[in-house]
C-alpha cells in the first residue's frame, strides 16, 4: 500500500518542480541567445546566462541535451563551413592551376617562335658570312678606296668652282658699279 505523500513533501516536490523548469526555461532561452549572437555554446556559457550552476547542467537530463543539441548544430556548421571553404580554395586551385597551364602553353609556344626565329637569323648569318670570300672582301675594298678617291676629287673640284663662282660675283658687282658710273656719266653730259 502507497501512501500518498504529505502535504508538506507534496508542496516542496512541487515548487522544485517549478523551480526546476524555470531553470529549464531558462536555460533554452540562454541557448538560444548564444545561438543568436553566434557565441560559442558550452556549459559554462550557458550556466552563466540562465544563472544555474554547472552541476544542474550536468545533472538535469533535458538540460544536458539542449547542450549537447546546440554543440552537435555548432559542429555540423563548422563542417560545413569548412567543407564550403575547402570547396572554394580547391576551387581557386583548379582555377590557379588551369591559369598556369595556359600560361605554361603560351609560354612553350613563345619560346618555340624564338627558337624558329633564331635558327632563321643564324642562316642568313651564316650565308652572309659565306658570300665573303678573299676575292670579294678584295673587290669590296678596291671600291671603297676608289669611292673615297672621287670623295676627294669632287671635294677639290667643288672648291674650285665655289671660288670661281665668288670671282664671278665680285666681277659682277664691279661691273654693275662701272655701268652705273657710265650712265651716270651719259646722264649728265657736262658733269
Amino acid at each position: 500500500m502507497t501512501t500518498a505523500p504529505a502535504p508538506r513533501t507534496a508542496a516542496a516536490l512541487a515548487a522544485r518542480r517549478q523551480k526546476t523548469g524555470a531553470a529549464l526555461r531558462r536555460v533554452h532561452d540562454a541557448v538560444a541567445r548564444l545561438r543568436r549572437e553566434k557565441v560559442q555554446v558550452s556549459v559554462a556559457a550557458v550556466a552563466r546566462r540562465a544563472d544555474v550552476s554547472r552541476t544542474f547542467l550536468y545533472d538535469n537530463p533535458e538540460a544536458r541535451a539542449v547542450i549537447a543539441s546546440a554543440m552537435a548544430k555548432v559542429g555540423e556548421r563548422r563542417v560545413r563551413m569548412h567543407a564550403e571553404q575547402d570547396d572554394e580554395h580547391e576551387a581557386t586551385w583548379r582555377e590557379r592551376t588551369l591559369n598556369a597551364e595556359d600560361a605554361l602553353k603560351a609560354a612553350h609556344a613563345e619560346i618555340l617562335n624564338q627558337r624558329t626565329r633564331i635558327g632563321e637569323l643564324s642562316g642568313q648569318i651564316r650565308d652572309l658570312e659565306a658570300e665573303r670570300t678573299e676575292e670579294t672582301i678584295q673587290r669590296i675594298t678596291t671600291g671603297n678606296t676608289t669611292l673615297k678617291q672621287r670623295v676627294r676629287r669632287l671635294t677639290t673640284d667643288n672648291r674650285t668652282l665655289d671660288e670661281r663662282l665668288q670671282a664671278a660675283r665680285s666681277n659682277l658687282r664691279f661691273q654693275d658699279r662701272r655701268i652705273t658710273d657710265l650712265e651716270a656719266r651719259l646722264a649728265d653730259p657736262l658733269g
